[in-house]
């Protein structure tokens, strides 16, 4: 059940006007500062309070989101622990969930998801200068702002040091960190990751944003755990009949999606550029597929194809 709301209250200077999120170990509030105007407070469960592990976690989340500057990152502001409570102060995010945005607008224009994609990978390009790996990119954590077009990054709950060794890490097949939709395979065992992994997780959203579907369709966790295991994700092409995209693009987001982070694009970066080249690639007409067959199936006996 729900815990008693702190709407109302004032902690270290910042007045809770609503509650707005909760999960499983903190929730949010909208809030407001006298210096800073609208703020995202996150606060730590109370019953979780005397928890030193659950606490290390959230202020190394608040830590890593401290660390960098970025106008594609939700700032962080303040953290620490005021009148019993540990809590994240951060910016106000104007907009909505891309996971909702997308859900009432349905798939989007390529040109649209470069644009994104293109943010992103400068958000996580930050974050990997910085020595993060994000490791939970995904919609729900992406705030989208359909009057700018603009998107910010958040949420450093499960984010890692990528010049530290993972002291809580579990290491069982089968015990991992992320969302089995957008993480990486390496990621399944609980094995080390790098930057490649928010690289596998940036392609899966790719895919999904331009199709509205997902490279595994797992019918369940277990079913979809094995396939990324093992599997082969249903190429960009055939993710919906009569959909098709440039080869240069399909190429693009499928190297993305390779097992072996080897094999996929050196950076976030070069991924993104990847994506904007095959874009451009007007090789394949955008509406083509089946359309242009049943086109070519009515076309006049004679009539040269240009």
């Amino acid at each position: 059940m729900p815990s008693h709301s702190l709407a109302g209250r004032t902690i270290a200077g910042y007045r809770l006007l609503e509650r707005v999120g909760e999960g499983g170990t903190a929730e949010v509030y909208r809030a407001d500062h006298p210096e800073r105007g609208p703020c995202a407070f996150k606060v730590l469960r109370p019953g979780l309070q005397g928890d030193p592990t659950v606490v290390k976690r959230f202020l190394r989340e608040a830590g890593y989101g401290s660390r960098v500057h970025h106008p594609g990152v939700v700032r962080t502001y303040d953290y620490g622990e005021a009148e019993g409570y540990y809590y994240l102060a951060l910016e106000w995010a104007v907009g909505q969930s891309l996971t909702d945005y997308v859900h009432r607008v349905g798939r989007l224009a390529p040109e649209l998801v470069e644009s994104l994609v293109r943010q992103l990978a400068d958000s996580l390009a930050a974050l990997h200068q910085a020595g993060i790996i994000h490791r939970d990119l995904k919609p729900e954590n992406i705030i989208y702002d359909p009057a700018t077009g603009r998107v910010k990054l958040l949420d450093f709950g499960i984010a890692r040091d990528a010049d530290l060794p993972e002291e809580e890490r579990l290491t069982r097949t089968g015990f991992f960190v992320g969302t089995l939709k957008y993480v990486a395979p390496e990621a399944l065992s609980g094995a080390l990751v790098d930057g490649r992994a928010d690289i596998f997780s940036l392609a899966a959203l790719t895919y999904w944003l331009l199709t509205g579907q997902h490279p595994y369709r797992g019918r369940n966790p277990r079913e979809l755990f094995q396939q990324l295991l093992a599997g082969v994700p249903v190429p960009l092409n055939e993710a919906v009949v009569g959909l098709r995209f440039p080869p240069a693009l399909e190429a693009a987001v499928m190297r993305g999606l390779a097992r072996d982070p080897a094999a996929r694009q050196a950076t976030v970066t070069a991924f993104a550029d990847a994506v904007a080249a095959g874009i451009a690639d007007q090789s394949t007409p955008r509406g083509g597929g089946l359309l242009d067959a049943l086109k070519r199936a009515v076309r006049p006996r004679g009539r040269q194809e240009s």
